[in-house]
């Protein structure tokens, strides 16, 4: 009986395996958890209900462990992490479970990959399925549920959509957002991998899994916006844009690292419907039905703030917006005073220091807005106010800069203050760079320019 044998969850410390226990517990099931890191399963609120074996899923004797005794083993593990080759890595991950799983006498396989089409893929969803193909061929009986888009709080699909909508006035997209999505909401998802421990043991195939709406990703942003009660973003489709230099600004925007973004990003160049509905006829339907799309976002919105980055926007813009005027309003450079001053042959022209500051102003905006919005969204709301408290001190010095250089007419002072506002932007840079390198690039580009500025004012004193 499968239910007398203990089941194994590999990475229950991951979104979906954490999901998955708890559901498996509450059917009556025993739970074994292989982990490389204790901790994080001791911090789970099951963690005393289950067995946990201590090892990586790349080492055989840690698999050997876990595998023995056990009838049905969940495959939750990826190498999705924007380190190295996660492909090569998935594979021979995949090949060394098959084999363990062989060799310990499993009864049942059951992995989550993607809904995909036929044809060339991208290397996300083509990992997914040749890490699907590997576990069909291992000679134990194997379950394959292909899901799309999962929506729920703490997905990195889900997160993707919501921060992008959230944080975007208007969206410049490739035109694959328009390409049709079948998104299916988590207690969906832990429902049908949990009845997949049920099913014949002559059973060896992939299964399509969705909700009962199909839409364009265009149409799932409305769709969050609209049960979320904010503004959606404008979203304009262009011919090209590839999901390399998309990841980049949703790395830059959102908390979704860039390294995680880009595979995220490519597989929405393919449609992602589901070409059957045989699982639902081997298994029971989710007990109030399948989850339509606004009321996964519902549940899901209710653990999240979606107004949260308004509010910060509103009060990061406020303090560089103040510190932009109040620059501007000081500089005099078409004063007698700083036409006679002798200056470097590299001083770029005049007309490039409002383009530059522009840009600037407006990076780092977006740059300590996401910061701070990421800090406080992971409870860490001392580290928000630490560097809120920075960024404000770093403005001051900006705007006091002007005041030294342009009204007291002191370059050498302005020196000084140049030389503290370029090392608080590399401090802003250092703090930033754990929520995401695209916003601590945003600072160091920040503090680069700085830099040039203690140059530049350094000279101009020098010669004056």
């Amino acid at each position: 009986m499968i239910a007398a044998a203990p089941i194994l969850v590999t990475g229950a410390s991951g979104y979906i395996g954490g999901r998955l226990v708890p559901v498996l517990l509450e059917r009556g099931y025993r739970v074994r958890v292989l982990t490389r890191d204790a901790a994080k399963v001791r911090s789970k609120a099951w963690s005393a209900q289950v067995e946990l074996v201590i090892g990586s899923a790349d080492d055989p004797a840690a698999l050997h462990r876990a595998l023995t005794g056990v009838a049905v083993a969940y495959y939750l593990v990826h190498s999705m992490d924007g380190n190295g080759d996660f492909v090569a890595r998935d594979r021979e991950l995949a090949k060394s479970f098959a084999a363990a799983a062989r060799a310990t006498g499993v009864s049942r396989i059951v992995y989550l990959s993607g809904l995909h089409p036929t044809g060339e893929l991208s290397s996300h969803l083509g990992s997914r399925v040749e890490v699907g193909r590997i576990l069909l061929d291992s000679g134990v009986p194997t379950a394959v549920l292909q899901a799309g888009v999962v929506m729920g709080a703490g997905s990195a699909s889900f997160d993707m959509l919501r921060h992008l909508t959230e944080r975007l006035p208007a969206m410049l997209a490739p035109k694959w957002l328009r390409n049709r999505i079948q998104p299916i909401a988590i207690a969906d998802v832990l429902h049908y991998l949990a009845a997949a421990a049920e099913l014949p043991a002559e059973v060896n195939r992939t299964f399509d899994i969705g909700g009962p709406d199909v839409l364009t990703y265009a149409e799932m942003i409305a769709g969050y916006a609209r049960v979320a009660g904010i503004r959606g973003p404008l979203v304009l489709t262009v011919p090209v844009l590839t999901p390399r230099l998309a990841s980049h600004w949703v790395g830059f925007v959102t908390p979704v690292r860039a390294g995680i973004a880009r595979p995220l990003v490519g597989s929405l160049v393919h449609e992602a419907v589901a070409a059957e509905d045989d699982l639902a006829r081997l298994v029971s339907e989710p007990p109030h039905g399948r989850t339509p799309f606004e009321a996964a976002i519902r549940l899901a919105v209710a653990d999240v703030d979606p107004h949260r980055w308004g509010r910060t926007a509103l009060r990061v813009g406020a303090m560089t917006a103040g510190c932009a005027l109040i620059g501007s309003v000081l500089t005099d450079s078409r004063s007698q005073w700083y036409q006679r001053l002798s200056k470097p042959s590299w001083q770029p022209p005049a007309a490039a220091f409002p383009i530059v500051w522009t840009s600037l102003f407006a990076a780092i905006f977006v740059a300590a807005t996401a910061t701070i919005a990421d800090a406080e969204e992971t409870g860490s709301t001392e580290t928000a106010r630490r560097f809120e408290a920075a960024y404000l001190a770093n403005l001051a010095l900006n705007a006091a800069w002007s005041a030294v250089f342009f009204r007291l007419r002191s370059p050498r002072a302005a020196t000084v203050v140049a030389a503290a506002l370029a090392a608080s932007a590399g401090g802003l840079a250092a703090q930033s760079a754990p929520l995401g390198k695209g916003k601590a690039a945003a600072f160091a580009g920040y503090a680069a320019w700085c830099t040039f500025a203690t140059a530049l004012s350094a000279a101009i004193a020098g010669r004056n």
